[in-house]
């Protein structure tokens, strides 16, 4: 999200190099709005003073940053994450999570309240709390490791054993750093609370999804002694459910209750939302007209599929304004066979399709 330029794969939802990722994932996966400005070149955040150089932390994040170095390299990770499912998940979407040589990286579009934004700040919370969980089950992390608290025989009969994901150090994490910035602003304005409320959507995405996976022990194969852990869900698994969020997301206002001010539905006729559930404050643009002082690209060039009436076919994803249909050539392996011993050899194969792009 470089003068004039995208990001390579900006409008494929392809992922990002490693050498742009470094550079900017940091910055979405304190905020994902305005501040942990683009990261200078270089190698690692290893040193005190790489801390200094993430413009736009605010006090309390560079004392974190300082104070927790060997965690930083997997926040970076899981904003690279994020990024990469945020573009997966709305690849076939008006807007496709497309990112920008600017601050902030995704326009204005996450600066406004939109749910758009609602689901950034829960899934680049949700990576940060993934990353950080699975670099301490893997024994990167010298300040955590498996979760020690799951052992004994469950009710089921089966003995908990193996790595457990130590979640809970995850999304102390996330909740400590990320949010850091929202709640020193006191949490009292409607964007303020609407960012909070996101980022615990993204981080009860992992905590209410968790898993329980087994090996057996035994004679042959036998199943005599079960061994279990908890396990988080895969990461895509996450991005799908909080997709979901987002279709169903809830728009919401601020209202006073006694002393404290809380989010409402817009709506009274709209059931409360829950803790797991997105909310928005504005309404979102249509994403047609290229747009780049408010971070739109439009929908010029995107490919459309013709036969869809979903959001991706040619209808809706080109907003009326019809499209283009040419011919190109594809290369593909065919008439693949397993050789002995061990390889598989196969030939390319040429044909010729259509391809719908957007007007």
């Amino acid at each position: 999200m470089l003068a004039a330029q995208l990001w390579e794969g900006v409008n494929s939802g392809d992922s990002l190099s490693p050498r742009r990722c470094l550079k900017y994932c940091i910055y979405f996966a304190g905020c994902a709005d305005r501040y942990l400005a683009k990261l200078s070149s270089v190698g690692s955040i290893s040193e005190e003073e790489t801390c200094e150089k993430l413009k736009g932390l605010i006090q309390r994040q560079v004392q974190m940053c300082k104070r927790n170095l060997e965690v930083m390299d997997s926040v970076r990770r899981g904003a690279q994450l994020a990024i990469e499912e945020c573009q997966y998940q709305f690849r076939n979407r008006r807007w496709n999570c497309s990112t920008l040589d600017t601050l902030p990286v995704f326009g204005k579009v996450v600066t406004q309240g939109t749910r758009e934004a609602a689901f950034v700040y829960a899934i680049s919370s949700a990576g940060v709390a993934f990353a950080v969980t699975r670099a301490c089950s893997s024994g990167e992390l010298e300040k955590c490791g498996c979760d020690r608290t799951v052992h004994g025989v469950s009710p089921q009969g089966f003995q908990w054993s193996g790595c457990s994901d130590n979640i809970a150090y995850g999304v102390a994490f996330s909740q400590s750093f990320v949010d850091v910035r929202e709640r020193s602003k006191g949490a009292s304005s409607s964007r303020a609370l609407m960012n909070l409320h996101n980022n615990e959507a993204g981080r009860k995405a992992i905590l209410n999804n968790m898993r329980v996976e087994c090996k057996c022990h035994g004679v042959s194969g036998s199943c005599e002694v079960k061994t279990c852990w908890k396990a988080m869900p895969p990461f895509r698994k996450v991005g799908n459910m909080l997709k979901e969020k987002f279709d169903g997301a809830t728009e919401v206002e601020q209202r006073k209750i006694g002393s404290t001010k809380v989010l409402v539905p817009k709506n009274s006729q709209f059931k409360p939302h829950t803790d797991e559930d997105l909310v928005y404050l504005d309404s979102s643009p249509d994403f047609c007209d290229h747009d780049l002082k408010n971070g739109v690209l439009g929908t010029s060039g995107r490919q459309c599929n013709k036969t869809s009436k979903a959001i991706d076919g040619c209808e809706l994803m080109c907003c009326g304004r019809g499209f283009h249909t040419d011919e190109v050539e594809v290369v593909e392996r065919c008439s693949c066979k397993f050789h002995w011993c061990c390889f598989v050899k196969c030939k390319q194969c040429h044909r010729v399709v259509e391809m719908h792009t957007c007007r």
